[in-house]
């Protein structure tokens, strides 16, 4: 049995890795667009399911794969990767002086079993000043982050507090993954249940 991360990002592996849990990278390429007509919980499980079933058919019976999605939303608002810097700056325009939302979709399947779930965390920003957000924006730090912002880097000086699973705004809730992988017979710090 393997245990597969289905993610590109560093924060990810970087995450799984501190689990001290052995595992393997894989990366699924699929279509990531979300429908705003759907709740943003809604659409990161749809997307994080779907990763995982482009991963499924790549391997084998008792392989467990894990995937995520994260996005912040205000206003009920999604607010993804930013296409450009000036979409960087309009996002954190957005979260500048408020509170938003950090949903992070989270599967753990087998190619005979799945269960996905969604954590969320609520964040409280500062209020910024323009010549911040222009100065973050160009350390080109937010260009590959949901929201445009890495609470674990520069923008940690942003937070004034969160509510909820820290490692979550980092794109993977581990506590609530512990749980998940425990389901599956994985030990994290020597705990496991049994499937």
């Amino acid at each position: 049995m393997a245990l597969i991360l289905a993610s590109a990002s560093p924060r990810r592996q970087e995450l799984l890795r501190g689990l001290d849990l052995s595992f393997a990278v894989m990366t699924a390429d699929i279509d990531e667009t979300m429908d705003s007509s759907r709740s943003a919980e809604a659409e990161v499980a749809r997307i994080c399911r779907a990763k995982a079933d482009a991963i499924l058919p790549l391997v084998s019976e008792e392989d467990v794969v894990i995937t995520a999605d994260t996005v912040v939303c205000v206003d009920d608002c999604i607010l993804g990767k930013p296409a450009d810097e000036q979409d960087a700056v309009r996002m954190l325009r957005l979260l500048s002086g408020r509170t938003h939302q950090v949903r992070t979709g989270v599967t753990v399947c087998t190619k005979t079993r799945a269960v996905t779930e969604v954590e969320t965390t609520d964040v409280r920003f500062r209020d910024l000043s323009e010549r911040e957000i222009l100065a973050y924006v160009k350390t080109g730090e937010p260009m590959d982050k949901a929201g445009s912002y890495g609470i674990q880097g520069r923008a940690a000086i942003f937070a004034e507090g969160l509510d909820g699973d820290y490692f979550n705004v980092m794109g993977l809730p581990l506590c609530r993954l512990t749980r998940m992988l425990r389901q599956f017979g994985i030990p994290v710090l020597g705990e496991a249940e049994t499937r």
